[in-house]
């Protein structure tokens, strides 16, 4: 299956939902479109073709902690995943995301509530790894290869600001310390209200969840933060939120930082790598952010004065 997956899974999906129909008025249609992942809806309905490389007992798994808790993780529909030419493929209940133009909005109460849950729950044995640092490890190899037909003032900063991490959060060795369940990869796009459009919030997405060090999942807010992107005032709330739900990446009280400040410093050379190789593949100066992210790698390898504007207690 090729990036084109929309439109098989789409048929297939509408197929399944409607056998033997010829034309149906339900909402259908992709959700995103990507190598990585391909997501369709069809109703109330979504299946999800996740990456080629998916192993398929390791998605068995992940698929398995979301249906063992559902206030937490959206349930899938089925509990295992089926196949569609080489893409792994399963099936969701449909969510209503959160509405990206409406910023205010933004449920962070709830989000960090949810991942406090999350890392709260005794992980079953057998999971693998979370994959947030191993995703991270991709992203600069994405880079270095961009950089074999590109040149970039921006790269070096980046490079070195990765170089400067612990083995651990390059994924080279085991996260120390006693593993937690793990989302892996969060964020906003990763909440959905389940039944839509007013139900309760639900993480969604388990192909990066798995065994690791909590801090990960609170690493993009802050690296946001750290680097201007955040206002003070929602970092305060979701960081907040999760500390009065007995969160365990973070104290109860007191700096945070000394927790956070390698995976903020990690998120922060990821997304920096992910929008340089953008730009550079697509033969474009940085954004605003994507300048905001390298500005901030530059800094990470700069002065102890400079780091501690960039990660302020």
């Amino acid at each position: 299956m090729t990036r084109e997956a929309a439109p098989a899974l789409t048929a297939r999906l509408r197929a399944a939902s409607h056998p033997g129909a010829g034309t149906c008025a339900c909402v259908c249609g992709p959700l995103a479109d990507r190598p990585d992942a391909t997501v369709v809806r069809h109703g109330a309905t979504v299946a999800k073709a996740h990456a080629p490389d998916t192993d398929p007992y390791e998605l068995t798994l992940r698929l398995a902690v979301a249906a063992r808790i559902p206030g937490i993780l959206l349930p899938p529909l089925d509990p295992a995943p089926a196949r569609l030419d080489d893409r792994l493929v399963t099936h969701w209940p449909y969510g209503a995301p959160v509405d990206r133009d409406d910023p205010d909005a933004a449920p962070w109460e709830a989000v960090a509530t949810l991942l406090a849950r999350l890392h709260r729950t005794a992980p079953p044995a057998g999971l693998p790894p979370m994959r947030g640092p191993a995703k991270a490890a991709q992203a600069m190899s994405r880079l270095r290869r961009a950089l074999r037909d590109h040149t970039s003032t921006a790269a070096p900063p980046v490079l070195a600001a990765w170089a400067a991490l612990p083995p651990w959060a390059r994924a080279e060795t085991p996260a120390p310390g006693t593993p937690f369940l793990c989302h892996g990869d969060l964020h906003l796009g990763q909440l959905v209200r389940h039944p839509a459009p007013d139900g309760p919030w639900h993480l969604i997405d388990v192909d990066d969840l798995g065994l690791g060090d909590p801090a990960w999942d609170l690493a993009r807010p802050a690296a946001w933060y750290a680097c201007g992107l955040l206002p003070p005032d929602e970092w305060l709330r979701f960081l907040t939120a999760y500390q009065e739900a007995d969160g365990p990446a973070v104290p109860a009280d007191g700096d945070p930082w000394p927790v956070l400040d390698v995976p903020a410093r990690a998120l922060t050379a990821q997304s920096a790598a992910l929008a340089l190789t953008k730009a550079l593949t697509a033969g474009r100066p940085l954004d605003e952010v994507e300048q905001a992210l390298v500005d901030a790698c530059a800094r990470m390898t700069g002065t102890p004065a400079q780091l501690a504007r960039d990660f302020p207690e």
